[in-house]
């Protein structure tokens, strides 16, 4: 069963345990407040779909992924305001690394700025190999990178190479961003897509149930000291060795058999 649902910037389609988040702003997918109450509503909707097993951020845009916070709307803002939309937007994609489903961020385009800081939100990142730049730009501004960019991109690169890429601003090639571990699979541009929803269909036909709990173990014990996470990783595998998926795993396994996945 396939459903589509559609508001003013975002297409949400779901299929076969996957959900397509669709973006379409305008021409650099430019956002403002609106745009992000209506992810955050999306992304709650995801959240508590029990068939929805993997999520994929895109863009309906030829050239961009995102070209981050619409500047006019920022400039037009007063200062209270601005903090209270990126206290709105970190809080927003923080649900997404709490989230029980796999998120991709599929980059076919521009991803710079808050377009960055929100791919950075999602569990992996693909990118096509002409998509274009990709940074954070924001000290060209006088600001920093406020949705997650210095924090985020300090956890997936670096804290040298994250200081290094906001201080100076500059932009990436797909290329550049694969080898610094921004990005972790680079594709031909014109198959980014399919080969995005290619892996996320491999997840979702999966053990799901063991992969949604992979991924809080790894997302939420790397803000742990090491002895407590390694407790909340033995905590979730008490949970998964309790579950029907295991019992078919193990009994698939010793039966020379391909395993038949409930995601319980």
């Amino acid at each position: 069963m396939i459903t589509v649902t559609e508001t003013k910037m975002l297409t949400v389609k779901k299929a076969n345990g996957i959900a397509e988040v669709h973006i379409h702003v305008n021409k650099t997918n430019a956002y403002d407040l609106d745009y992000y109450k209506e992810l955050n509503a999306a992304i709650d909707d995801i959240r508590f779909d029990n068939d929805i097993k993997v999520a994929v951020l895109m863009s309906d845009m030829p050239k961009f992924f995102s070209a981050g916070a619409n500047i006019n709307f920022l400039k037009a803002a007063e200062p209270r305001f601005k903090t209270q939309f990126c206290l709105f937007c970190n809080e927003t994609l923080d649900k997404i690394a709490r989230s029980p489903q796999i998120w991709i961020a599929c980059l076919e385009g521009h991803t710079v700025g808050g377009g960055l800081e929100m791919a950075l939100a999602c569990d992996l990142r693909f990118m096509g190999d002409n998509a274009g730049k990709i940074g954070l730009p924001e000290i060209t501004l006088g600001v920093l990178a406020g949705t997650g960019g210095t924090q985020r991109l300090a956890r997936q690169v670096g804290h040298s190479k994250a200081l290094d890429l906001n201080i100076t601003g500059e932009t990436l090639t797909p290329q550049e961003a694969l080898e610094i571990k921004l990005v972790d699979r680079v594709f031909p541009q014109e198959e980014t897509r399919a080969k995005t929803l290619a892996y996320a269909e491999k997840i979702a036909s999966s053990a799901t149930y063991a992969a949604s709990n992979i991924k809080l173990s790894i997302m939420n014990g790397k803000e742990m000291p090491l002895n407590a996470a390694i407790r909340y990783e033995g905590e979730l595998q008490n949970l998964l060795f309790r579950s029907q998926d295991a019992k078919e795993g193990l009994s698939a396994f010793i039966e020379k058999r391909a395993a038949d996945w409930s995601g319980q």
